[in-house]
Parts: C-alpha cells; structure tokens; sequence
C-alpha cells in the first residue's frame, strides 16, 4: 500500500511539473517601456493590420495598372465546336429552314500592345476550319492582321489610360496616408493606454505606501490609547482610516487589473501574458515653438494631402464628363494577309461515281495556308466621326454640377486649415502650460513630505490629534496624485502633437 501511494504521489507530483511547464510556456512575459508598447502595437493590433492589407491591395492595383500598359498575349481556341441544329434563311423568296451538322476548330492568337494615347496596335493570327457533314463539305482559312487603333479625342479629351494610372497612383498614396495617420493615432493611443495603466500603478502604490503610513499611525495610537494619552474616539477613528486605507488600497488594484486587460487587447497581445511596465516618471523639458508647429502641421498634415488628392479627382471627374458631348473621331488601320480553301467531295451524277473526296483536316489545312502564301495581301483604313448635335444641356448641368463639387472640396481645404492652426496653437499652449504645473506640483510633492513628516512626529509626541494627522495624510496624498496627473496630461499633450505636426519635439525628428 506504501508503494501505491508512494507511485501515485510521483505521478501528481510529474503532472504538476507538467502542467506548470505548460503553463509557463503558453504565456509570455513583457517588460515593457513605451517603446516597446508602440512596437508591439504596430505589428500586432487589428486596426494596424487591416490597414496594412488595404495598402496592399492599392498597391496591387497600382502594379495592375502599370503591368496594363504591357503587351498582351491571348490564345483562344475551340477544341472542337459541334453544332448540329436547324439553321434560319431569309431571302428575296422568302423565309426557308434547312439543318446543318458541323464540326468546327479554331485557335486565335492576339497579341496587342497599348499605347500611352490610348490607342493600340495588334497582330492577330487565326486559323479555322469547318467540316460541313451534310454537305460534305471541308471549309479551312489561316489570316494574319496587323492592325492600329487610335480614338483622336484622347488627345483633347480624355485619356483612358493615363487616367487610369493617376487614379490608381492617388488611391495608393491616399492609402498610404491613411496607415501613416492610423499609425500615429495608434501611437498616441497606445500612450494614451500606457499611461492610464501606469497611473493606476502608481496609485495602487501610492495607496499602498498610504497603507503602510495608515498601520503605523493606527499602531502608535494603539499604544497611545492602551497607555491612556489619547482618547477612545481618537483610536476608534484611527481604526476607521486604516479600513478607508485598506478599501482604497482594494480598489486600486481592481482598477490596475480592468485598466491592464484593455491594455492588452489594444496591444493585440494574450490575455493571459504578463506585464510589467516601465514605472520611471523622468521626463524631458521641451519647449514648443507655437509657429513653428504650425507651419509643421500645414507642411505634413494628412488632411491637406487628402483635400488634394480629392480635388485633383475631382478634376479628372470633370475632364471626364465634358469628354461625354465632345466630338470623337477614330482611326482604325490594318494589313492582312489571309488563305482560304474549301473542298467537298464529288461523285459523277450518272454513274454515281466518286471523282474527288474532300480532303481532312490537316490536308485542308495546308491547302489553306498554301493559299495563304499565293493570295496578295489586303488591307482598310477608316476614320470614324461621332459628333453630339443636341442633348437638351445635360452634359452641361453635370458638368456644371461636378464643378460645383469642386468648390465644395476647396473651401472644406480652406476650412481645414484653418482648424489646423486653430487646433495645434491651442494644443502648444496646453503643452507649456502642464510643464509649468508638472514643475509645481513636484515643489508640492516634496513640501508635502515633509510637512507629513513633521506631522507624522508632533503626533507621535501627543502635539496634535489623530483628526490633523488624517488632513495631513489626505493632502500629501493629493500632491501626488495631482503631480502624476500632471505628468500624464505633459506626456499626451506631447503625443498628440506629435501625431498633428508629424514631428517629434522631443528628439527633433520629422516622422516619415
């Protein structure tokens, strides 16, 4: 029996391993400093990563209509065609229906290269035969066409094909735009996040430093009371703080706890891993120059780029509808050279004697092509006019309405600007303003120590009651939340003019 508890304890004993081992590799651990935070983010966060496949696609886009203004190569063949059906006539006699039975191969090879005019030119190569079974009859032909193709209203008009690529230039500019200013938002978010976590921090240890305080104030009233100096209510209420003290000191953890799972969602990070920030509060003095960053702002500002970018769409919109009504004229050319041969078989209508039998396919074939060589080429040019003669002026309405749109976008250009100056001056100012009370409030911080220190004694030595000693607690705890405020609201102020100048003030560096 000692045996069987013996094994069964060592096989718990091994699981529990196990099991710990497991667990320690499915989590990770991060100590983190903001830095690292932003990092992360980048490469983790949903919003960043849906952002990143957009740009991709633009750029696909962008390469596909690069790569269309490239030779193409098709081939299309039918191997075989059948077709066996019931065929309608129309003649000078009138209407009459006869079956046909068919069998039919073919293979086309175009080869067309486009041209910046929006124009083309082409080689295409076709070859064919059919064998009518009814008939029994065998119809081959082999042709090459070299042709060229060009619209005159791309000219003064609208280019297709130049258009085209300016759209898909600006779509993936305006994408790229759009995950630069994401990134900067996700940089200032996660700061935002960074910081709130570490506020927590700081206040659960500030609530754990007042607990601390709280003890020993409860424990020199104790032996007060117990030596009969102070009062029974004066003991009873040191009691009352330390269960207020320990209360807050609760709370502040629960709060650290829901404040560090959102962090971790934002971060893109498990649930289950493990953080530790970086608790230092140092900071650098930066001051901003308030024209400076707006000048900063207006230069890189997104916003104004994708005014831009609309305005010059726009533009295009309205070459666009005024080459509707316009004259177009085009030119097609080609040469051809082509071999044809038809074949059936014959049989003497008296004798019904068999004189000639239709050839088969690759014979037929070559009878084609043999043709193909001996038949003089051909060849036809036509220039086609389209001219619009009445529409009533809706073409111009359009036009007119795709203007009008125009001005609209300009003046909402005209407006962000001036909501940029607005915004980054009223965010200058803030900036200065919290360093100058982040630099108070530390004077507060270290005035308010000692004044608890010296309150903290006069207690001690029965000067003063437990009632003056609480205020003096309360107040050194608020110089330090205040302070750690203040230090939160610089850094963020600072964040997020970095995110609407698109540089860093702090290491003079412009974000690319």
């Amino acid at each position: 029996m000692k045996k069987r508890s013996n094994m069964k304890r060592r096989i718990l004993l091994c699981l529990s391993v196990a099991m710990c081992t497991l667990t320690s590799m499915a989590q990770e651990k991060y100590q983190l400093t903001l830095d690292q935070c932003i990092d992360i983010a980048k490469d983790k966060s949903f919003s960043m990563l849906k952002l990143k496949q957009n740009l991709e696609r633009t750029e696909h886009n962008l390469q596909a209509t690069v790569r269309s203004l490239r030779t193409k190569v098709d081939l299309s063949m039918e191997l075989p065609s059948f077709r066996d059906d019931v065929v309608q006539w129309n003649d000078s006699l009138g209407v009459s229906y006869y079956s046909q039975k068919q069998l039919g191969y073919s293979a086309d090879l175009m080869i067309r290269q486009p041209l910046p005019t929006d124009g083309s030119i082409y080689i295409l190569n076709s070859l064919s035969t059919i064998d009518d079974m009814r008939r029994d009859v065998r119809s081959s032909s082999t042709r090459t066409r070299i042709g060229f193709e060009q619209p005159f209203d791309a000219f003064y008009g609208y280019n297709n094909i130049r258009s085209a690529l300016k759209r898909a230039k600006l779509a993936h500019e305006s994408s790229s735009k759009s995950l630069k200013r994401e990134e900067l938002n996700l940089i200032y978010n996660v700061s935002s996040s960074y910081y709130n976590l570490l506020s927590l921090q700081e206040q659960t240890k500030i609530a754990q430093l007042d607990l601390e305080r709280q003890t020993e104030a409860q424990e020199i009233s104790k032996n007060k009371f117990e030596a009969g100096l102070i009062r029974e209510v004066d003991a009873l209420q040191m009691e009352v703080d330390l269960a207020e003290a320990q209360s807050n000191h609760d709370i502040a953890i629960l709060n650290q706890e829901a404040s560090l799972t959102r962090f971790k969602e934002l971060l893109g990070i498990g649930l289950e891993d493990e953080i530790e920030l970086n608790s230092d509060l140092s900071y650098d003095v930066v001051i901003v120059d308030h024209e400076l960053a707006i000048q900063l702002a207006l230069e890189h500002r997104l916003e104004l780029r994708e005014q831009d970018i609309q305005i010059e769409l726009q533009r295009l919109n309205i070459k666009q509808q005024k080459a509707a009504r316009m004259v177009k004229a085009n030119l097609n050319v080609y040469y051809e050279q082509a071999g044809v041969w038809q074949d059936r078989t014959m049989t003497d209508p008296a004798t019904q004697e068999v004189l000639h039998v239709r050839k088969d396919l690759f014979p037929s074939i070559g009878s084609a092509y043999s043709n193909y060589k001996d038949r003089p080429a051909s060849y036809g040019i036509g220039f086609t006019l389209n001219i619009p003669i009445l529409d009533w002026g809706e073409n111009r309405s359009r036009v007119r309405a795709a203007e009008s749109q125009l001005k609209e976008i300009e003046y909402t250009k005209q407006e962000v600007e001036r909501s940029i100056e607005t915004e980054v001056k009223s965010l200058v100012s803030t900036i200065n303003s919290n360093l100058k009370r982040l630099q108070l409030l530390e004077k507060n911080v270290v005035v308010a120590e000692k004044s608890f220190n010296i309150t903290l004694q006069r207690y001690t030595d029965g000067d003063i009651d437990s009632e003056a000693l609480a205020l003096e607690r309360k107040r050194m705890n608020t110089a330090y939340t205040s302070k750690l405020s203040a230090y939160i609201n610089y850094q963020l102020s600072l964040a997020d003019l970095m995110r609407k100048t698109f540089f860093d003030f702090k290491t003079n560096t412009l974000i690319e």
